[in-house]
């Protein structure tokens, strides 16, 4: 059953500082929308549950992508086609401008926004295990200020974030240090582009004289959130990446992951392609050797 228009409501402030006021005056009632690439369909197909619909898509302060020596700030409200497009993102952060092709097609890119893609809160989007992977830092804004927090402690549970009732993801923060790692990212799906991923997974590291010095994993669809593997990572730096220890690795995250069948897989697959592409980035780390 399709949904009639005139059961929702939809509102356009016209600026942040009224959509804000509009969330924190009726805390719950109101969904944001910005591309409206999940939410659309969600009205197309009759299960759009929120009735309050109000528009962010036109907030200039949310599309802006700025440039510091310290980091690269990413707007909530930037598109996918945006970050592809970026020379900066390109140059420093590339394994998000590669995660940011593989979200639907080009035209689901002009639209869909990175805080659209975060806040939906799915295991299996694109752009989390490369976030996770770049230390990346969420700003959270409402009427009361903002607040930030490292973004692998936004994911609280399936579809649940600690994103409040009167808040908007301003914007996402990505440390320059990590653009200067070792860096890896591969997706697994029914096919290239446009699909939903069965698994995903980045990472960045520093390799000296053999010896692993940083490393931090960000993994896809293998959990009720996207997930750090932490425990995978801690047993891994320190030690050269030989067989004994990419072995042991394999084995950590296969305690530290915790995949589903659904429609698209089984837990059985998704465990051990995680383990191969794992073994993958780090025999692919222990080939290079970290620059400057």
């Amino acid at each position: 059953m399709r949904s009639y228009p005139a059961d929702y409501e939809l509102l356009s402030p016209g600026s942040l500082h009224a959509a804000l006021r509009l969330l924190s005056e009726e805390p719950g009632q109101w969904t944001p929308i910005a591309g409206g690439t999940e939410i659309m369909v969600q009205f197309g197909a009759g299960r759009l549950a929120a009735r309050k619909l109000v528009n962010i898509w036109n907030l200039p302060e949310l599309r802006e992508i700025a440039e510091t020596e310290a980091t690269i700030s990413i707007g909530g409200g930037c598109t996918f086609s945006q970050i592809r497009a970026n020379a900066g993102i390109q140059q420093h952060f590339p394994l998000l401008a590669q995660c940011a092709s593989w979200t639907g097609g080009i035209a689901n890119q002009n639209r869909a926004t990175l805080a659209g893609n975060i806040a939906n809160a799915s295991p299996a989007a694109d752009s989390p295990p490369a976030l996770i992977a770049y230390d990346a830092e969420i700003e959270l804004v409402s009427t009361r200020g903002r607040r930030r927090l490292p973004y692998d402690q936004f994911h609280l549970g399936y579809k649940k974030t600690a994103l409040a009732p009167d808040e908007l993801i301003y914007a996402l923060h990505l440390p320059r240090k990590s653009s200067r790692s070792l860096q890896f990212v591969r997706k697994v799906g029914t096919r290239n582009a446009q699909a939903i991923s069965k698994i995903c997974v980045a990472a960045t590291g520093r390799v000296d004289a053999g010896i692993v010095n940083e490393l931090r994993i960000g993994m896809g669809s293998v959990a009720p959130t996207p997930l750090r593997l932490t425990r995978t990572e801690q047993l891994i730096q320190g030690h050269r990446l030989d067989h004994a220890t990419i072995a042991d690795a394999r084995h950590s995250l296969l305690q530290e992951i915790a995949p589903i069948d659904d429609i698209r897989s089984t837990a059985r697959y998704r465990s051990l392609v995680a383990a191969n592409l794992l073994e993958e980035m780090l025999r692919a780390f222990a080939a290079q050797e970290t620059r400057g």
